[in-house]
């Protein structure tokens, strides 16, 4: 028997983040804290058990590149029993029912693959996951004339002053997916969660370029990579390299050893500079899309 409930209490909510970090291993999870500040109407959390015991989650919101976001995640042991299943049905329904024409999500393996093919998803992109050890001594970046690094935790505004080129970024980045939509409100409250690492660089106290760092919340020795963008009439300048090479030495100086990144079909660029700096691939996630009708 297969029973679904939305998440609503505080011990629903460390469920349902205990599952995803189950299932998504490699991938921070957020906090509590965190996970109540996106509470919104087009957002669903839900549990599913299974005969009882807890065998499941689901999510619906909102995607970053339009139309509604689905991820039903099963745990090992009850895969293969229909939970998926009964998982996806209501949070189509939910994306449905606040208007989105199109549900978007993504399989990371063969098995999850499989499953989205066979409930009417197509791939429509892919993102890559890179990694890279961080070692204790990693060497000091080459000075670059004429810019000034600094990061957003010696100057907090620098944060909101990088929006401008951020929506560069946001708006040069061709996904085949669609565009990428990030308000400001969710850029200062998504970006630089770890303030020593997120780096700015400047020219005349300009932003010309920008360099995100996450936290991992529940491991401090990883990190993941926010954003990492330059202004158009400074890039092939090698500035986001210089930014990256940054992150690097302030992550081997603060205990982190491995900082992983995500990148789309549509930013190979950033994928080649990436592997310039020793980041090797370690998943690659297919970004699967359903229409509405």
């Amino acid at each position: 028997m297969i029973a679904l409930r939305t998440v609503v209490t505080d011990g629903d909510l460390e469920a349902w983040i205990a599952v995803r970090r189950i299932v998504l291993p490699d991938e921070p999870a957020a906090t509590m804290v965190q996970m109540r500040a996106l509470e919104a109407p087009e957002r669903l959390l839900l549990l599913a058990e299974r005969d009882g015991e807890l065998a499941g989650s689901g999510l619906a919101t909102r995607s970053d590149t339009g139309g509604g976001f689905v991820a039903p995640r099963v745990l090992p042991g009850h895969r293969r029993s229909g939970v998926g299943t009964a998982l996806l049905a209501p949070l189509l329904e939910h994306v449905r029912a606040h208007g989105f024409d199109a549900a978007v999500a993504h399989a990371d393996d063969d098995a999850a693959l499989a499953f989205a093919q066979r409930h009417g998803f197509v791939e429509v992109d892919r993102e890559v996951e890179q990694v890279r050890a961080v070692s204790p001594d990693e060497p000091a970046p080459a000075p670059y004339e004429a810019v000034e690094f600094v990061s957003v935790e010696e100057r907090a505004e620098l944060l909101e002053l990088s929006f401008r080129v951020a929506e560069q970024g946001y708006a040069d980045l061709a996904l085949a997916s669609g565009s990428m939509r990030v308000s400001l409100e969710e850029w200062l409250r998504d970006e630089a969660t770890l303030p020593g690492g997120s780096i700015a660089a400047l020219d005349g106290g300009q932003v010309v370029g920008y360099a995100g760092l996450l936290s991992w919340n529940d491991d401090d020795t990883r990190a993941e990579h926010g954003l990492t963008t330059v202004d158009r009439a400074w890039r092939r300048r090698g500035l986001a390299t210089a930014l990256k090479r940054r992150q690097l030495a302030w992550a081997a100086a603060n205990g982190i050893r491995e900082l992983a990144t995500w990148t789309q079909t549509g930013n190979e660029g950033m994928r080649s500079v990436n592997e310039q700096l020793g980041y090797a691939t370690r998943t690659i996630s297919h970004r699967m899309r359903r229409e509405l009708p």
